[in-house]
């Protein structure tokens, strides 16, 4: 999630590191502004096929990114984005794990409030007026609404013909996504067989419907891929997390990885770090062949 604690991060950060960007500069670039980097090739890729695609739930029409490989029938995902939307970065990791086998989804979870594109580029979240442009938009995304568009878009999996129904369904998201990806688990528990987070936001707080508490409703693997720097700002998460799965007698992937900063996964950030994100890439390719069998 974006706040004074983050972007004060990726300053220290591009600054120990001997960027030469300018403050004005670094407000714009720091949030998925400028080019993706270019991720590496996917092994033994398929033919994919993909297109932008309206879903209709009970609040309106989401526009989404629907990729998927041109032959076969394959698991259904839905690949929830970052604090800053479906954009490039994000289609471009859908396509990649479509290359894998899967039929993702990859919605505008700004829907409510606008079509796509939902956030002005460059985007400079530190100018007040874009804040609470996006402070308005993610304040319709209640629980309650997460999870409806849940179970609207793992419905919308099934329902494609790409989509092998006797498999499990996957969910992973990026920092708020992260909580929307384990809440997908529990509002679906008999179709979710797995589901990531990467950078996640809020998943340990101290209120009733955190996501921690859902694990009980849950029976899918997981990955839970921390970024040191909130590991640091919440280091009691982790053992929350911990505690939960072991409760709940399901198989967790829950690791801090070194180095990183909040943001590191997508390719457009000014933080990612791509040695370790290709790690957790590894990661979420192993749980998805094994739990979506």
């Amino acid at each position: 999630m974006c706040d004074e604690r983050t972007l004060r991060e990726t300053e220290e950060y591009l600054l120990r590191n001997g960027s030469t960007l300018t403050r004005r500069h670094f407000g714009a670039l720091v949030v998925g502004a400028g080019v993706a980097a270019s991720l590496p090739a996917t092994a033994d890729a398929l033919t994919v096929s993909d297109s932008m695609v309206e879903v209709k739930t009970p609040d309106g029409v989401a526009e989404a990114y629907l990729a998927q490989p041109t032959d076969g029938k394959h698991p259904g995902v839905i690949l929830w984005p970052d604090a800053w939307g479906l954009r490039a970065s994000i289609r471009q990791l859908a396509r990649r794990l479509a290359e894998s086998g899967y039929t993702v989804l990859a919605p505008n979870p700004y829907y409510r409030s606008t079509r796509l594109p939902a956030l002005p580029e460059p985007l400079d979240m530190r100018d007040p007026e874009v804040r609470k442009l996006w402070g308005t938009m993610r304040a319709l995304l209640t629980t309650d609404a997460v999870d409806h568009d849940a179970l609207t878009y793992l419905g919308y999996l099934d329902a494609l013909p790409s989509v092998d129904t006797s498999r499990k369904l996957g969910t992973l998201g990026y920092c708020m996504g992260g909580a929307m990806a384990l809440r997908a688990a529990a509002a679906l528990p008999g179709r979710v067989g797995a589901a990531a987070s990467f950078h996640g936001a809020g998943l340990v707080t101290d209120k009733p419907d955190s996501p921690h508490l859902l694990v009980a409703r849950m029976k899918a693997g997981c990955l839970i891929a921390i970024a040191e720097s909130d590991d640091k700002a919440q280091p009691e998460a982790k053992d929350a997390l911990r505690a939960a799965f072991t409760a709940a007698g399901l198989r967790a992937e829950i690791e801090v990885y070194e180095g990183t900063l909040h943001g590191w996964c997508p390719p457009d950030t000014l933080v990612y770090n791509e040695t370790q994100a290709e790690r957790a890439w590894s990661r979420l390719l192993e749980l998805f062949s094994g739990a979506l069998a």
